[in-house]
């Protein structure tokens, strides 16, 4: 059986010898983007590390609709479709504490984040960020949170994992709250303020005491990293890129922790060399999300380009009539997006498209939207496409097409536009 602990173990001692060995995290539950992540890790024989957070899947469903155990299956069917092995998917659970019901005071909130790690855990999960960095509504609203509640907090919840996971499958924790805000900045910034490699050191001596004060000595060795902010993070329309200079004090710090690597949150549209230089630094966990399904939006719009071009009529069938059929999605559910673009309406058009941050990810399983790429996908496959048309469009795809690499129907272009990100990664 392929055990986690052995794997990170591993992963960690490699990464801590300067190899910069290191695991993409997939942060997302876009049936596409699993299958590509899927397909790209059985090219390079690495597991599958795909992580869901606590607003997306939950005891009570979360925003997908999903519990732990549903996620599992849902993405053991994604498995099953693609021959992928499922004991090489490695299920993480981020951001799991009471960020959910910080409105509720401590004793509801913490009892529904035991639930929720229970829940988790149960289901496989077997990478556990605990995050009880959020102030719950007990809480002195006029004080900070002490760093020692947010440690005797998660070391509570590190006990109901302990208590709850399968026989043979121990998980492993991540620890730390340093984030970047999940999904990107929602506005301007001009700098990013960089963890103190004091603030790093403090919480880990923290953390360590607070599970000890419950006897989880034994979990405690199997606490593979802490969140840092290293520098990265993305919005809208900017992205701050990762420098090794303003890090190399973290990095310094972070390499006397033999077991302990860094995991960077936002690492989204970091080029290959940023991540490269996150890797020697001594981040080995590097999670990404948004930029997987913008890539794949970037394609599903490319494909409906072709579409039209190569439809001077309309189809049996009609147009997909993608573009708008996920823009009324969006008009029609402002929900997700409302809150994280500004402008007047030309504006907020455009950021709904093509905004960085992608809030359109909310909405691809929409049912409406669903049937309008299925009948995209159709009606690219049923008419052949010009060679210049699909290199305008697809540019990096065709190199692979006329290399008898890749044959071009719309899923696997589709999928080859999502595992360009994910190489680099790997690179």
């Amino acid at each position: 059986m392929f055990s986690t602990v052995d794997f990170f173990s591993d992963l960690i001692r490699q990464n801590k010898s300067g190899s910069g060995a290191s695991v993409c995290s997939v942060c997302s539950a876009n049936a596409l983007v699993i299958a590509a992540a899927m397909q790209h890790c059985r090219r390079t024989g690495k597991p599958l590390l795909l992580e869901a957070t606590a607003n997306q899947v939950n005891q009570f469903g979360g925003y997908t609709g999903m519990t732990p155990a549903d996620f599992v299956s849902y993405v053991h069917g994604i498995a099953a479709r693609q021959d992928f092995d499922p004991e090489r998917i490695l299920f993480g659970g981020d951001h799991l504490g009471p960020l959910v019901w910080s409105d509720e005071p401590e004793a509801e909130a913490m009892q529904k984040a035991e639930a929720l790690v229970a829940a988790f855990a149960a289901a496989g999960f077997q990478k556990i960020h605990l995050d009880c960095s959020m102030r719950l509504a007990s809480d002195d609203p006029a004080a900070p949170l002490s760093p020692a509640a947010v440690a005797a907090r998660a070391a509570r919840l590190a006990a109901v994992a302990e208590a709850s996971h399968p026989a043979g499958r121990l998980p492993v924790y991540v620890v730390g709250s340093e984030v970047p805000i999940p999904g990107g900045a929602t506005t301007h910034e001009d700098a990013l303020a960089v963890t103190r490699p004091e603030a790093m050191q403090e919480e880990l001596t923290l953390f360590r005491a607070a599970f000890s004060a419950r006897q989880l000595d034994a979990a405690w060795q199997r606490v593979i990293a802490i969140v840092v902010q290293p520098g990265v993070e993305f919005g809208d329309d900017q992205v701050f890129l990762y420098q090794h200079e303003q890090a190399k004090a973290l990095s310094a710090c972070a390499a006397a922790y033999p077991s302990i690597a860094m995991e960077g949150h936002s690492t989204d549209y970091q080029p290959e060399a940023c991540l490269s230089a996150m890797k020697r630094d001594g981040l080995a966990i590097l999670k990404v999300g948004p930029a997987l399904t913008f890539a794949m939006r970037s394609a599903l719009f490319a494909l409906e380009a072709i579409e039209r071009a190569v439809y001077p009529e309309t189809p049996a069938g009609g147009y997909s009539d993608f573009q708008a059929v996920l823009e009324a999605a969006m008009l029609a559910e402002p929900k997700n997006w409302i809150r994280h673009y500004h402008g007047d309406e030309a504006s907020l058009m455009l950021q709904r498209k093509y905004s960085l941050s992608d809030r359109c990810r909310y909405y691809m399983d929409t049912p409406s939207v669903q049937t309008a790429q299925a009948r995209l996908f159709r009606n690219f496959d049923a008419a052949p496409v010009p060679s210049g048309l699909l290199a305008q469009f697809f540019p990096r795809q065709f190199d692979e097409v006329i290399a008898k690499r890749l044959t071009p129907d719309a899923e696997r272009l589709v999928f080859r536009q999502i595992q360009y990100v994910l190489e680099t990664y790997d690179a």
